[in-house]
């Protein structure tokens, strides 16, 4: 455990980020949009923009599903307890993190050459919590005051530095300070940046990754040997913005998948302001300090200091980096025992809990002191809940009879205060009457689009007073097509599982569990009761490969390993078209038109019926091309067979197309 001092006062910039700028005057038109989300491929990648949101199939029965408590170990979320090897990470408070230091010189250990690395003291800490289920929050660092514990050394610089960089005393914590500015100091952090990212980036052990490195604790500060020499003779032990923001981008390069976090929005010069999937980290999180006392994490507008967490953040224009990046840190060691005591409110040095939840959009936090909270304590409860993600299914969408091939779809809604972070796959599944799953289908639906339905406003954006909630994300619908090809005939249960990658590296992985009653403890989500019946009538399948339908310019016949009969048609578009010929449209009137399709980006199709008015139908991405998805329009059809429907596109690229279906 470290010790803190009283953190300097910093200058107040009187300009508002422009994010905060743009939502205060788009507030008027409700809901607010959910931002820009990292692609489903990369997460350093420029915004994609707003995802679509589709309405529910309505040819589809809708289920709807009871609501329950999300349990308070949800991975990659709420509180985090310290490493400590051999000891039962399950105790105390539940929860699903475990948070690690490591010196810089225990992986960096050969005096001669920097550029080796020896990883087995954190793949030891990393296994080790994963047998308890646990993902782990780390951070590195070269100089640590006091003892750190573990066997961890307070004195972490790497012995290759030694005759290469000038160390100073830092006399108020007695720790060795390197010259953070010294060339072969920073060309050996960055290639053990580069190391780092190339070996664990992905690593499904690690949930999240403090940046560290820079001074004491690794919390780019050297306080009081740091940048405010306004009132004392202390001189400035920290990098200069340049050398730091070097240090900055060698992690986001590194690391593409997994979740970073630095410590200030303006640490390096705020080089994180233009790196959406760099997070922040509070590590003095919802305390109030000084005389008068004044919070530590929010705003002036809200008697915070004004270098406060969020006020630097609103300095920065960076309120509102959750949308792609995590908010961690730690609960303030002196207030851990009683932080929710007052919940939702705080009471003298524990500012107000559920503001500082609620504006900084926490996912997760450090907080040993969790290990003495009951488990019943409501209060702690609702706190643990509202941070991060809290994910529930609304509705699932589906036939309750099918055979050879149904779309089943779901409506889910997000009461925290940020999104999921990571692109875990979804999974629909069949279990029979002994609970045994006996299917199962991988969809390329992504949980990062479930945006929080209502975000707090900060009182600097004058949209209201405070407290005042926005609208922001609805409940996101996705849906896919399952395969029943094979599946015994009979009843069944329809399930659904977001599947932690952990549970490949240990079998006691926490289970994604969403706020449903009929959500069960093996991760799988009841949607509702299924029955198989290959005797049954489905609505007709109309493959793009089949024979007798027209293709037309460019469009081909393709392999697809997920399509329905391995096969596809593509390069459908700019002027090229695929016709449907013969599709019985019954009685006649109004149908609903289910297109399958595959397209790794957004497009756009005409869908017409024989010579009629062409509908222009929005594509959402797909997982990749070979992830099958759909969507359903409205046509007017002739009765009988008389109906043939083409697609395409006269000016640009529609997607691929698997087989439609009239209901």
């Amino acid at each position: 455990m470290r010790t803190f001092a009283q953190r300097c006062g910093r200058r107040l910039l009187t300009a508002l980020g422009s994010t905060a700028l743009v939502l205060a005057l788009g507030a008027a038109a409700l809901p607010l949009t959910a931002g820009a989300l990292p692609p489903v491929d990369t997460v350093n990648a420029a915004p994609r923009g707003v995802p679509e949101r589709p309405d529910p199939d309505p040819s589809l029965p809708v289920h709807t599903l009871a609501r329950a408590d999300a349990p308070l170990d949800n991975p990659l979320k709420g509180f985090a307890r310290f490493y400590r090897p051999g000891a039962d990470q399950n105790t105390g408070y539940p929860h699903s993190l475990t948070w690690s230091y490591f010196g810089l010189s225990e992986v960096m250990k050969d005096p001669s050459d920097c550029s080796r690395y020896d990883w087995s003291v954190l793949d030891r800490a990393l296994d080790e919590s994963a047998s308890y289920g646990n993902q782990t929050a780390l951070r590195f660092y070269i100089e640590y005051p006091d003892d750190p514990g573990n066997g961890h050394p307070s004195n972490a610089i790497p012995p290759c530095f030694d005759g290469h960089v000038a160390y100073r005393t830092n006399l108020r914590w007695g720790t060795t300070s390197p010259d953070y500015d010294n060339a072969y100091l920073l060309d050996a952090l960055k290639g053990f940046i580069a190391a780092f990212g190339a070996r664990y980036d992905g690593d499904p052990r690690i949930g999240f990754i403090h940046m560290g490195l820079i001074g004491l604790w690794g919390e780019w500060h050297t306080w009081p040997y740091d940048t405010d020499t306004s009132g004392d003779s202390y001189p400035n032990y920290m990098p200069t913005d340049a050398h730091a923001a070097e240090i900055v981008r060698a992690y986001d390069s590194a690391f593409r998948r997994t979740k970073l976090e630095i410590r200030y929005a303006d640490s390096a010069g705020g080089a994180a302001d233009d790196l959406p999937s760099v997070g922040y980290h509070d590590d003095s999180f919802c305390f109030r300090e000084g005389s008068p006392l004044a919070g530590v994490t929010l705003p002036v507008s809200m008697g915070g200091a004004s270098y406060s967490q969020l006020q630097r953040a609103l300095e920065h224009g960076v309120e509102n980096r959750w949308t792609t990046a995590s908010m961690g840190g730690e609960v303030r060691p002196e207030i851990q025992s009683r932080a929710f005591t007052d919940w939702p409110n705080g009471s003298g040095d524990v500012d107000d809990m559920k503001a500082c939840i609620e504006l900084e959009h926490t996912t997760w936090k450090m907080n040993e002191g969790s290990a003495a909270y009951s488990s019943s304590d409501a209060g702690v409860g609702a706190a643990v809940r509202l941070m991060g993600y809290d994910l529930a299914v609304d509705s699932a969408h589906f036939h309750d009879t099918a055979a050879h091939s149904t779309t089943v779809g779901v409506r889910i809604s997000n009461d925290g205060v940020a999104p999921f972070y990571y692109p875990w796959t979804i999974s629909l599944g069949l279990k029979d009457s002994s609970g045994n799953v006996v299917r199962t289908w991988d969809t390329p639906w992504d949980l990062r689009e479930v945006m929080p339905k209502k975000i707090r406003a900060f009182p600097d954006w004058n949209v209201g007073s405070d407290p005042t909630y926005l609208d922001y994300g609805s409940s996101r619908y996705f849906d896919t097509t399952v395969d029943l090809t094979g599946v015994t005939a009979g009843g069944y249960q329809l399930v659904m599982k977001a599947k932690n990658p952990l549970e490949d590296v240990s079998s006691a992985a926490k289970k994604l569990r969403f706020a449903n009653a009929g959500q069960q403890a093996d991760g799988w989500l009841d949607l509702g009761d299924l029955t198989v019946d290959p005797g049954g009538t489905d609505p007709a399948v109309h493959e793009a490969e089949a024979d007798g339908n027209t293709r037309t310019g460019t469009a081909v016949i393709a392999d697809c390993a997920h399509c329905s009969g391995g096969a596809k048609v593509g390069y459908l578009g700019n002027g090229a078209t695929l016709t449907f010929p013969g599709v019985d449209g019954g009685d006649g009137a109004t149908k609903s038109v289910t297109v399958r399709y595959t397209s790794a980006v957004a497009r756009s199709a005409t869908v017409r019926v024989d010579g009629g008015m062409s509908r222009t139908v929005a594509f959402p991405a797909t997982a990749d091309w070979e992830t099958p998805g759909s969507v359903t329009v409205s046509l007017d059809l002739q009765p009988g067979t008389r109906n043939a429907i083409t697609i395409g596109n006269d000016s640009d690229w529609s997607p691929d197309v698997d087989w439609i279906t009239v209901s």
